[in-house]
């Protein structure tokens, strides 16, 4: 129980109708107080620091510093701040690389309201929580094999649009040693073709889609 009985809350979203909505929902609880809000990376780090909030609700796609930045930064300035993410990336790599910087909890912004202050509520009191769709995106993630910090690279060239010749050039290696590379990915992703390569590994955020 935090003292006075009373939760105090950051909220941290780029999206201000989105911001709003969760502001809106955790006013509702009369021991629930939204004690800020940010929009962005930096602001949430220097909010936390100012306010000493009891828990963020963090999303993860802000601009700057994006929400995993934040969070170790936040979790570097207070090892036991409590952080609970609420995100539309509902990818395994997006869910274990959230829990692995230190959030007590992962929600995905289709949550109910009865979702998002249980989980509030269990954070506040020292708890982990992961919503139904998260956890089984983790689970998910055990059927495949990691992939290294190259092959990721080369993902990303793929993702761009860019050939074999092109992804080795630009990381000073062989057109061949990239034809290896994608053969790896290949296998360890369980596809056989280069676009659905791609297309997997956004959708368990692997990498992101380039900006144009």
């Amino acid at each position: 129980m935090t003292p006075g009985g009373i939760t105090r809350i950051l909220v941290v979203d780029d999206h201000p109708v989105v911001r709003s909505g969760l502001v809106s929902i955790l006013l509702r609880q009369p021991d629930f107080q939204v004690a800020g809000e940010a929009a962005d990376g930096l602001t949430a780090v220097a909010e936390y620091q100012r306010l000493k909030p009891h828990v963020v609700v963090l999303d993860l796609s802000l601009p700057g510093l994006d929400g995993w930045q934040a969070l170790a930064r936040i979790r570097e300035l207070d090892p036991a701040a409590r952080v609970l993410v609420i995100s539309t990336f509902g990818g395994d790599e997006d869910v274990h690389r959230a829990l692995e910087a230190g959030a007590k909890g992962y929600l995905l912004k289709e949550s109910t309201e009865d979702e998002i202050v249980g989980a509030v509520r269990a954070v506040t009191e020292g708890r982990t929580r992961v919503s139904g769709a998260a956890a089984e995106s983790m689970a998910e993630r055990m059927k495949y094999s990691p992939l290294t910090k190259r092959e990721l690279e080369v993902l990303e060239g793929m993702a761009r649009g860019q050939s074999n010749k092109e992804i080795g050039w630009k990381m000073g290696v062989t057109e061949s040693t990239i034809k290896g590379h994608v053969a790896n990915i290949m296998s360890k992703l369980g596809v056989d073709d280069r676009t659905l390569a791609v297309t997997l590994a956004i959708q368990r955020g692997l990498i992101r889609l380039p900006k144009p």
